[in-house]
């Protein structure tokens, strides 16, 4: 475990700055705060407490917001077990006219945490449906739209979110009929009058 005040800052700094400068209690750990120093970082403003055992270096909160970085803190708050889905996936791909009020995640069958500022899809995603992003993962494009055909919630949501994808070739009709095949019959249905409001 490091030992020099700066070394800690600088491993915590450098493991941040990949998340937007959130980390949690078990990182500040590893780089070397203990929990006492972890109390008084938080109790002098150095760290701005998020929620329980995370935490933001203060200078981050200060640089321009891209949009998502409430996306890493859900990360971090999952243990990187959730994948932001269906229209917060829309959003963060500027897809459409998506805006959720809550945060949308698709977490492993097992997972047991909760908040009232999330809203939980169990299901295993391939691989191939997810995207790497700066400190948290998303679903593609094709994913996240047949997850919100599937969820029949906002159709005029899903139609423009539709429009758009294909018209900037982020998916093919192809594609995302047989994405929606697989989905189940709500999601085809979902797809299919999308595509039935652009002919």
């Amino acid at each position: 475990m490091l030992r020099d005040r700066t070394d800690s800052r600088a491993a915590l700094w450098r493991m941040a700055a990949g998340q937007r400068g959130y980390f949690t209690a078990a990182q500040a750990r590893g780089a070397g705060y203990s929990y006492q120093a972890q109390r008084y970082h938080a109790q002098h403003g150095n760290w701005l407490v998020i929620d329980r055992a995370l935490y933001r270096f203060r200078e981050f909160s200060d640089l321009p917001s891209e949009g998502d970085e409430q996306l890493v803190r859900w990360s971090l708050w999952s243990k990187g077990r959730a994948v932001a889905s269906h229209t917060t996936a829309l959003a963060a791909h500027d897809l459409g006219t998506a805006n959720p009020s809550r945060i949308h995640l698709t977490v492993p069958r097992d997972f047991r945490q909760k908040s009232d500022a999330v809203i939980l899809h169990r299901a295993e995603l391939a691989e191939s449906d997810v995207e790497e992003r700066m400190g948290y993962r998303v679903t593609t494009p094709l994913r996240a739209l047949v997850e919100c055909a599937a969820e029949d919630d906002d159709q005029d949501a899903l139609d423009s979110a539709v429009a758009e994808a294909l018209e900037r070739g982020v998916v093919t009709r192809r594609k995302l009929l047989h994405a929606a095949q697989l989905l189940g019959p709500r999601a085809e249905l979902g797809v299919e009058r999308a595509l039935g409001v652009m002919s």
